[in-house]
C-alpha cells in the first residue's frame, strides 16, 4: 500500500476527530487515526522483494517480523481503549442525557 494513502487516512481522521461535535464520532476517528498510523508503520517496516522468514530461504532478503508484532499489539491495545471509550460515553450518556461535547461543557 502507498504511504501516501495511509497518510490520507490520518489526515481524514485528524479532521474528523477536529470537526466532530458527537463522543461516538470522536472515539472511532481517533480509532481511524490510530488505524491509519499502524498501516503507515507496517509500510515503512516492509520493502519491495521481502518474503516471509518463516517459508523462505536464509539467502533471500526476509522482512523484519519485528514491526508486525509491535503492531499486533498495538491492535489489541487499541481495541481494549476503543471499547473503554465506549463504555464511558454509555456511562455518561446515562448521567448527563447528551454525548454531544457542547450539551457537556455546560
Amino acid at each position: 500500500m502507498n504511504p501516501y494513502v495511509t497518510l490520507i487516512i490520518i489526515l481524514v481522521g485528524l479532521y474528523g476527530l477536529i470537526s466532530s461535535t458527537n463522543i461516538i464520532k470522536s472515539v472511532f476517528m481517533a480509532t481511524m487515526i490510530e488505524s491509519g498510523v499502524i498501516l503507515l508503520f507496517l509500510n515503512l517496516g516492509t520493502w519491495n522483494g521481502g518474503v516471509i522468514p518463516i517459508t523462505s530461504d536464509v539467502s533471500l532478503a526476509i522482512v523484519d517480523p519485528i514491526p508486525q508484532a509491535l503492531m499486533i499489539t498495538t491492535i489489541v491495545i487499541g481495541s481494549t481503549v476503543t471499547s473503554l471509550a465506549l463504555i464511558i460515553s454509555i456511562k455518561i450518556f446515562h448521567h448527563h442525557g447528551s454525548i454531544e461535547w457542547k450539551d457537556l461543557k455546560r
